[in-house]
C-alpha cells in the first residue's frame, strides 16, 4: 500500500505569513500547491533536496540540494504573483554575470502558473549583511554598486514592467493602508500628499530607462566561488536607476536616520546617478514605507524639511 506523501517542511517566514492571512491566497497555495510542486521538481531534475532554508523568503520555499549530475543547486518554488514573474528573464538575461546564474525552469505546475527555478547554489552562501556589519556597514554599499552597475549594463528586454507602474500600485495600496489606519498613521496629510506625487513624477521622469532589481539589499547577496559575491532574488522592472539605491539605504537604518542626505549621496556617487533624485527618491519612499518603518517616517519628515517641501 502507497502511503502518503511526506509533510513537506515549511521555513519559519513562509509558514508565518502564509498563517497570517496578510497575503491573501497564500496560505491556500503553500497547503494544497506547494508540496506537489516541490515533489514534481525534486522528480524532474533527480534532486536530494536539503531542508528549506531559514528563515527563509516570505512568498517562496528555497532549498539546497544536489541534482542528479552531481551538482550542487537551489531549488526556489515561489507563489505565483505579480511580482515573481519576471525573476527568470532577468536572471537569464545576466547569465550570472554579477547574479546567481539560472540553471533551469519548470513551469505550469498548476493552474496557478506555480514555478520551480533550479539555480546555482552560492556557497559559503553567507549574505553581505552578515559579513559587513556595525563600523564595517559601509562596505556594504561598495559591493552592492557595483553589482548594480554590472547588472544595469545588460539592456531591459520588451515586455518587463515598468518601474511607474509598480509605483503607481504601490501609491494605490498605501493610501488604503494609510485609510484603515486612520488617525494613527505617522505623517500629515500635506507631507504624504507630497511625498506620493513626488513618487509618481519621479518614476515617469528617468533621465534613462535599466533593468532595475528594486529589491538589491545586503541580505540578497550572498559570497559565494565562482565570484566573490552574487546577488539573489530579483523582482526586475525597468525604469530610473536612481531608485535602485534606496531599497539598501532603507536597510541601513541607524545610518540613515544619523544622516539620510549624506548616506544618499555617498550611495549615489558609488552609482554615478544624480545624487538629487536618490535624496527625492528616499524622502519619496520613506512616505511609502512609513506605516511599517518608523525611521523611514523620520527620513521623510526631515528630507521634507531638507527639500523644501515644507
Amino acid at each position: 500500500m502507497t502511503g502518503s506523501p511526506p509533510v513537506l517542511a515549511l521555513p519559519s517566514q513562509l509558514r508565518a505569513v502564509a498563517a497570517s492571512g496578510d497575503e491573501p491566497g497564500l496560505g491556500e497555495w503553500v497547503a494544497d500547491r506547494l508540496p506537489a510542486a516541490v515533489r514534481a521538481a525534486t522528480r524532474r531534475w533527480a534532486l536530494r533536496l536539503e531542508p528549506p532554508y531559514e528563515p527563509g523568503g516570505y512568498c517562496s520555499w528555497v532549498a539546497p540540494g544536489v541534482d542528479g549530475g552531481g551538482r550542487s543547486v537551489v531549488l526556489k518554488v515561489g507563489w505565483p504573483h505579480e511580482d515573481s514573474t519576471w525573476e527568470p528573464v532577468a536572471l537569464r538575461l545576466w547569465g550570472g554575470d554579477g547574479a546567481a546564474l539560472l540553471l533551469d525552469v519548470l513551469d505550469g505546475l498548476d493552474p496557478d502558473g506555480t514555478r520551480a527555478l533550479l539555480l546555482e547554489r552560492c556557497d559559503p552562501g553567507v549574505t553581505l549583511g552578515r559579513t559587513f556589519v556595525g563600523a564595517d556597514e559601509p562596505e556594504q554599499d561598495v559591493v552592492l554598486a557595483g553589482l548594480l552597475r554590472r547588472l544595469w549594463a545588460s539592456p531591459a528586454p520588451d515586455g518587463l514592467p515598468a518601474l511607474e507602474a509598480m509605483c503607481a500600485r504601490w501609491v494605490a495600496e498605501f493610501r488604503l493602508r494609510r485609510a484603515a489606519r486612520g488617525a494613527a498613521a505617522p505623517l500629515d496629510d500635506a507631507l504624504v500628499e507630497a511625498g506620493l506625487a513626488e513618487y509618481l513624477a519621479l518614476a515617469a521622469s528617468a533621465p534613462e530607462q535599466v533593468l532595475l532589481c528594486t529589491d538589491l539589499h545586503a541580505g540578497n547577496v550572498l559570497s559565494a566561488r565562482r565570484e566573490p559575491w552574487l546577488a539573489i532574488d530579483p523582482k526586475p522592472h525597468v525604469g530610473d536607476a536612481a531608485y535602485d539605491a534606496t531599497q539598501h539605504l532603507l536597510n541601513c537604518p541607524d545610518r540613515l536616520a544619523a544622516d539620510p542626505v549624506g548616506l544618499a549621496r555617498r550611495m549615489a556617487g558609488l552609482l554615478d546617478v544624480d545624487p538629487n533624485r536618490v535624496v527625492r527618491w528616499l524622502f519619496a519612499r520613506g512616505v511609502v514605507e512609513s506605516l511599517d518603518m518608523p525611521v523611514a517616517a523620520g527620513v521623510a519628515a526631515g528630507l521634507a524639511v531638507h527639500l523644501g517641501v515644507r
